[in-house]
């Protein structure tokens, strides 16, 4: 490099060192986006708030519901003793099942056991099916006023949230023919075993007829309908399992064998 072009090079260095580092320009921040930034937020904080709701408080009250039906359960067990004699054969049974008068609103006269929703799976069915009952961190099932009650002729017909507030049907969809639905009273047991399912809009009362479908048909069996939200996190149709009953034994003969493993020792 030549000497005047060293001495260039230098005049330019010196210029530039004169001159500082050069400032930084920092954006300008509109309106649109503070109110974008405000609405991630808000975005994230529904999230989390969802994620509370469906999971974390619905994992506390299905725990609630759970003791509380235990509770009533292991009452109903101690205030009958235990019948000393043998039990009927099976083909005579203990003749037709007691079917009580359906209490007042809100009133627990039920617990509805289900095993294919889980060993600890237990749930309290208390009449009337509005958020006092279905989101009552004590109760959750609810019973249809004006449908049949346990053992009865028609269609003893309840209900529960699928997701959320405890979800006692939370998996009704996995239900297989023949599966057992118990329901324990104070009287005794009540077994059903699921037979069909069907998927229904909000509007088709009718499902929960004596005669499901047929409301002026003369019922002749004795029904269980399980109704719940379909499809999960929606109200937009109802999914229905139906049961048929099988058999029934009164407390002082004990539960049912397959029951009996599911039901805390008195």
């Amino acid at each position: 490099m030549t000497e005047s072009a060293k001495t260039e090079v230098a005049a330019l260095r010196g210029r530039r060192a004169l001159r500082g580092p050069r400032a930084r320009v920092r954006p300008r921040v509109s309106v649109f986006g503070v109110l974008g930034e405000l609405l991630i937020t808000g975005g994230v904080l529904v999230l989390l708030f969802l994620g509370w709701q469906l999971w974390w408080n619905d994992a506390v009250m299905a725990a609630s519901q759970s003791r509380a039906a235990e509770s009533i359960s292991q009452g109903w067990v101690e205030d009958v003793k235990p019948d000393p004699a043998p039990a009927p054969a099976a083909e005579t049974g203990f003749g037709d099942p007691v079917v009580a008068t359906a209490p007042g609103d809100q009133t627990a006269f039920a617990v509805l056991y289900v095993p294919r929703f889980g060993d600890t799976y237990k749930r309290t069915i208390a009449e009337g099916i509005g958020t006092n009952v279905l989101n009552s961190p004590d109760l959750g099932i609810g019973h249809y006023p004006g449908t049949q009650m346990p053992g009865e002729v028609g269609n003893f017909a309840i209900a529960s949230h699928r997701s959320a507030n405890g979800g006692g049907m939370h998996l009704i969809n996995e239900l297989q023919l023949g599966d057992a639905i118990y329901v324990q009273t104070a009287d005794g047991y009540y077994t059903y075993r699921f037979r069909d399912m069907e998927y229904v809009p909000p509007s088709a009362v009718e499902a929960i007829a004596p005669v499901p479908h047929n409301p002026d048909g003369t019922p002749v069996d004795r029904l269980i309908a399980l109704t719940t939200c379909n499809p999960l996190l929606s109200t937009a149709e109802r999914i229905i399992a139906y049961g048929v009953f099988e058999s029934w034994q009164p407390t002082s003969a004990g539960p049912p064998a397959e029951l009996a493993t599911l039901l805390p020792a008195a």
